[in-house]
């Protein structure tokens, strides 16, 4: 599945990603749970979503409304009270990742180091409700497990008001967020894109692409803004089927050149038992023409570190290439169980079954079935692949 984070409109800010979230389904009522609980200590929100129409477009409001306004504080100090927050281990880390992002930005435009740095804007209860109620609700529909894209992101124009003074638009803060991201002036002289939703949607963006690409769109989430403009201010998730599926990967490897192939062969079966998804060994030709073997490694997120460990225990290399979240386009898979019937016995063999777009593109059966047929039969085994395709 791909998610699409369409901010050409209208920009994005934390509770314009909330309310989309929540119109393609994640729990209203747990998440204003959530945000009021995690805000406590930092002056108090009280949520209400509703349903809201943005210029002709139907879209859910998330209003976030501070009740209380706290000076501000410092980064450690502020860091230290989202960790010690009663939250999924995976939600409070990727939310301090956010804060991260904006604090770092914040440095570098004042000049101070994160040791220093104070938060103003993004230190506010409401601000705090944006980014744990906007993560807390991205992994609640296991967005995690999706390839998310950005598009280009409105920013605005103008001048704003800030503790800082009069701004123009965009901020600083912003401009430095999104400095690997693509943006856009207009189409209103007002501030589209806070730093807290653009911090967000450079964290949970996988890519950023100018255009959508080649989808099915499955349902479509709106987030409505505060604004109100000519058009409808309102940020768009789409949900799609992909024409083929993908999930991510990491590829790890090395050079080995002083491995026996009785060792790499133990190698290979010790980095399968260790979670690697696919094993495979490349014959190379090396620096002052050594013979080699180019180790490649298929890895999920879950397994790599267990992987890594295991390289560097069973080869003794001293460095190890790790290219993380790679994309993996995979067609669909289904598994079937069929009996067949080889010399009078009967047998069951399971087919694995690859489609794209609907359409069967292959259907195999599985290698160990066909072995044990044909050690039970006494059959070649390229013989029983035959009699039963």
């Amino acid at each position: 599945m791909t998610i699409i984070i369409d901010p050409q409109g209208s920009g994005i800010a934390g509770n314009m990603l909330i309310g989309a979230f929540v119109d393609l389904g994640a729990n209203a009522d747990k998440l204003k749970e959530v945000m009021e609980k995690s805000a406590e200590d930092f002056g108090g929100v009280e949520v209400t979503f509703e349903k809201i129409n943005k210029h002709g477009l139907e879209s859910t409001f998330c209003h976030v409304e501070m009740l209380e306004h706290k000076h501000s504080i410092a980064y450690p100090e502020f860091i230290e009270k989202i960790d010690s927050l009663d939250l999924d281990e995976n939600v409070k880390e990727t939310s301090i990742k956010v804060f991260e992002r904006i604090a770092k930005a914040e440095s570098k435009v004042h000049g101070k180091d994160l040791e220093t740095i104070h938060f103003h804007e993004v230190g506010a209860s409401d601000a705090v409700a944006d980014v744990i109620g906007s993560i807390y609700a991205y992994y609640s529909l296991n967005l995690d497990k999706q390839n998310v894209i950005g598009l280009p992101i409105a920013v605005g124009g103008g001048t704003v008001k800030t503790d800082h003074g009069i701004l123009a638009i965009p901020v600083p803060a912003v401009l430095e967020i999104v400095k690997d991201a693509k943006i856009l002036g207009g189409p209103v002289e007002s501030e589209l894109a806070t730093p807290t939703g653009c911090a967000i949607y450079m964290e949970i963006c996988d890519e950023i692409k100018d255009f959508i690409p080649q989808i099915k769109p499955k349902n479509m989430g709106y987030g409505a803004g505060r604004k109100d403009f000519d058009h409808p201010n309102v940020l768009r998730i789409i949900e799609s089927d992909d024409i083929c599926e993908s999930d991510k990967i990491d590829v790890i490897e090395t050079n080995i050149d002083h491995l026996t192939g009785e060792e790499i062969g133990y190698l290979f079966n010790k980095l399968l038992d260790a979670g690697a998804s696919d094993v495979s060994i490349t014959p190379i030709i090396m620096k002052k023409n050594r013979q080699g073997s180019l180790l490649k490694v298929v890895s999920r997120k879950e397994h790599r570190d267990e992987l890594v460990k295991t390289i560097f225990s069973e080869t003794g290399s001293l460095g190890i290439r790790i290219t993380p979240n790679i994309h993996r386009g995979i067609a669909k898979r289904e598994f079937e169980k069929k009996t067949v019937e080889i010399n009078g016995k009967e047998y069951e063999v399971t087919f694995k079954i690859g489609y794209i777009n609907g359409e069967v593109i292959s259907k195999r059966p599985e290698y160990e079935d066909l072995r044990k047929i044909a050690e039970d039969s006494g059959l070649a085994l390229r013989k029983v692949k035959e009699l039963i395709k």
